[in-house]
């Protein structure tokens, strides 16, 4: 398992005009192959009438699954502009389409690059971008007179608190970075002058809002 890796939040979708043509974005997460071009055939049903349907979509840890597909415009127009778009900004999981409803004028080779790129860019922040952390939870038990500098000195270091179960002891369930456990132990340790109880926990993936900053 990655212990990070950046994909789209939620389905998004976003459209814009350029001379005359409507382009016209979907986005959302695919975890196989299967389930990207189900979307993509969700689309091309939903926009039969549509002169072009052009999609991309990268999928695996490695991004061992690429594929572009420029639907009827002229090669290497449409769907490798999309999947290089994916590709700089690191989208793994992730299914674009283009829809395009021609408005009568030719943009030429140039102009359909920069229109699907772009449309895929405008997608990308229609439906926000997360870092999905690795994290290893982590239950903390002490006794009740240790609550109050625990719980601040946890919030103050920014350590994601999950819940917190007040029993005979108090149990702090907490998230850590993938790698962090022993060092945070450690600290942890040193801060109850060792006064605690470590059971670990199920690991997890933690979605962090980020902004995508790699324009076209």
């Amino acid at each position: 398992m990655l212990n990070t890796y950046y994909t789209v939040k939620e389905y998004g979708e976003k459209e814009i005009t350029i001379q005359k043509s409507r382009f016209i974005g979907y986005i959302q997460r695919a975890e196989s192959e299967d389930e990207a071009q189900a979307f993509i055939q969700k689309i091309q049903k939903k926009h039969y009438d549509a002169t072009h349907n052009c999609s991309a979509y990268m999928i695996g840890e490695n991004n061992q699954i690429q594929k572009a597909n420029d639907d009827g415009e002229p090669s290497g127009t449409a769907g490798i502009p999309m999947l290089e778009v994916l590709k700089r900004q690191d989208l793994k999981d992730t299914v674009v389409v283009v829809t395009r409803y021609f408005g009568g004028i030719k943009l030429g080779a140039g102009g359909l690059i920069r229109a699907y790129g772009g449309t895929t860019t405008e997608v990308i922040k229609a439906a926000g971008v997360v870092r999905r952390q690795l994290m290893q939870g982590v239950a903390l038990t002490v006794d009740y007179s240790l609550i109050g500098q625990l719980e601040n000195e946890l919030r103050n270091a920014k350590y994601l608190i999950d819940s917190i179960d007040y029993l005979e002891k108090v149990t702090f369930n907490v998230y850590v970075e993938k790698g962090e456990e022993d060092s945070f132990k450690k600290w942890i340790v040193d801060l109850t002058s060792d006064n605690v109880d470590f059971k670990d926990l199920d690991q997890a993936y933690i979605e962090i809002d980020v902004e995508s900053t790699k324009e076209e």
